[in-house]
């Protein structure tokens, strides 16, 4: 598979001369300046592939196009919101960047209680914990009904934390969910702003009479407006599954298993209407089974995102080392270098090592977790590959 690194633009940290260095071949962006709904210009878009061009790379995949809540809500500017998203479509066709990730999560993308949680051997990671988040839910957001989405024990818990956290872990745990995880994704919530928990209630809001159903059928509807440009100029659209996979918050999820796949390639059949293969997302849904998800979805995956979870007692989650865990990456990279040996794969979610700490990286996004992590999955593929001769 082509090796693939997704980067942050020409403010990133990571340097496109380092990722050249280490073997990377294309590159995952966007245009994070943009605010979403807006259009991309075809001039935005050449520059920035110019950019990376002339660094030895290509632009592989955009990650993300992002689709704004008023699509996923059908607000009354739904249809000026998707004829914007066409048109930049139709520039990044015309520029030849043809593989679009997006996702149709709605309000919050990724979600983590804990983005330095550390490891025996000095490293850190990603974690989520149920518990602290239950508290965030009820006693922070202060959710109408959310205590009914716990269980007794839960609750118990809950009120027990309520004793002993302090204001400073309360305002890490707003930071850590609502802040530092979502203003590089879609940019609904910054650092700076004022009263976030109110800022996120008013976008929770929104959904509070949209079900399951109405949220798949709005994707539906976006689907079937863009599939004719997709054709014209042979775009890949890759939805990612929800992270984690099961309903948060009160809101709806519509990509976490088998049957919410399934649904969504059926309702608009088009080559075109495709999934990114988030082997960590899917993980984390204790009843998905991840190789036979990739085996069953194979033809219609046209990204791939390499990482592993291991799931826990008490419905928490951590992320796993890339040769272990949940995700069983060496078999589904595998299953997929056998069927496509161009498909696009980025390393996703690297521990933070050595002296990443203190760069200020993007959370899950650090320079020597993922290239140990890329060095891994390079090196399983290499012996498999050797196997098979």
């Amino acid at each position: 598979m082509e090796k693939t690194w997704r980067w942050f633009g020409k403010k990133d940290k990571i340097t496109l001369s380092m990722l050249r260095q280490i073997g990377v071949e294309g590159i995952v962006s966007a245009l994070h300046d943009i605010p979403n709904g807006e259009i991309w210009t075809l001039e935005a878009i050449l520059d920035l592939k110019k950019y990376i061009e002339d660094a030895g790379l290509r632009w592989s995949v955009v990650e993300s196009l992002p689709v704004s809540e008023g699509i996923k809500h059908n607000a009354p500017n739904r249809n000026k919101l998707i004829d914007n998203y066409i048109v930049s479509l139709e520039n990044l066709g015309k520029a030849g960047v043809k593989t679009i990730c997006y996702n149709f999560m709605p309000v919050i993308d990724w979600i983590r209680t804990d983005l330095d949680y550390k490891l025996e051997d000095g490293t850190s990671t990603l974690y989520f914990d149920k518990i602290k988040f239950a508290y965030f839910d009820i006693l922070i957001l202060n959710r109408k009904n959310a205590e009914k989405e716990y269980t007794s024990e839960e609750l118990k818990k809950v009120y027990a934390l309520d004793k002993t956290i302090t204001e400073a872990e309360k305002e890490q745990l707003i930071d850590t969910i609502i802040v530092k995880t979502q203003g590089f994704i879609n940019g609904n919530i910054k650092a700076g702003d004022q009263n976030p928990v109110a800022i996120f209630n008013r976008l929770l809001s929104v959904y509070d009479r949209i079900d399951k159903n109405e949220l798949r059928e709005n994707l539906r509807y976006f689907l079937n407006r863009i599939m004719p440009v997709c054709e014209q100029y042979g775009i890949n659209m890759c939805i990612h599954p929800d992270d984690p996979p099961f309903q948060m918050l009160g809101l709806p999820r519509i990509v976490t298993n088998e049957e919410d796949i399934q649904w969504i390639l059926d309702a608009v059949d088009n080559p075109h209407n495709g999934l990114t293969f988030c082997a960590g997302s899917l993980s984390t849904g204790i009843n998905n089974n991840v190789p036979e998800l990739a085996r069953k979805f194979a033809s219609r995956t046209h990204f791939v995102h390499l990482r592993s979870t291991d799931t826990l007692e008490g419905g928490n989650f951590i992320e796993a080392s890339h040769l272990e865990g949940r995700g069983h990456l060496i078999e589904v990279a595998a299953l997929f270098e056998s069927l496509n040996p161009n498909l696009p794969m980025r390393i996703d979610h690297g521990r933070l090592m050595l002296d990443d700490a203190d760069k200020g990286y993007n959370p899950g996004y650090s320079f020597h977790g993922r290239m140990l992590a890329l060095a891994q999955i390079e090196g399983a593929m290499a012996a498999i590959k050797l196997l098979q001769k």
